[in-house]
């Protein structure tokens, strides 16, 4: 059975681990893309989730959230992308200030602006190489797990990897994130 944001932050505080399997489940993806959006590097982007992952397992950060958990997560992961990439980055201050302005105003898409966005984006899904498709709709779309899909197409699971992060670069390139992440 799925449960929702707040049956799930319930559970975690009476410290149920197939909660946090769950919000695990549910977030992984969509933080990763969004991180990737900004940081250029998916092994990165993957590395600040599972950072933060960790660190609301280890401190119990859940215990501190009252309403539902993912606007948390996204702030996060959006607060941790910006300090590893001003950590890479010091001397390019104006690249990461361009981030931050994007950033903001992505915010303030209005829904119809999102579904124009949304119909864009599948068709540049449908555009994408045979193979990069075939994996960003199955990890995407099936939310199957990068093993499931390496067994499915007969290919290793870094070539799932290196396939799956070509899609997201060349979507990112032409798509805003929001909408990216309203598939997931």
């Amino acid at each position: 059975m799925k449960l929702n944001d707040i049956q799930i932050l319930e559970r975690l505080k009476e410290d149920d681990p197939i909660a946090y399997n769950q919000l695990f489940d549910k977030y992984y993806m969509p933080l990763c893309t969004y991180s990737f959006k900004y940081c250029d590097s998916f092994q990165l982007a993957e590395d600040i989730v599972q950072d933060l992952f960790i660190k609301l397992w280890d401190e119990k950060l859940y215990t501190k959230i009252d309403n539902a958990i993912g606007p948390y997560l996204f702030k996060s992961v959006k607060n941790n992308t910006l300090q590893a990439i001003k950590k890479e980055s010091k001397y390019q201050f104006k690249d990461i200030e361009n981030v931050v302005n994007k950033l903001m105003e992505e915010e303030q898409l209005d829904f119809a602006t999102l579904e124009e966005e949304k119909k864009k984006l599948f068709e540049q899904v449908e555009a994408l190489p045979e193979k990069s498709k075939e994996v960003f709709k199955a990890i995407v779309l099936d939310n199957m797990k990068y093993k499931d899909v390496a067994e499915q197409l007969d290919i290793s699971v870094n070539t799932v990897k290196t396939h799956y992060a070509r899609a997201l670069k060349q979507l990112r390139g032409k798509l805003d994130v929001i909408v990216i992440l309203m598939l997931v």
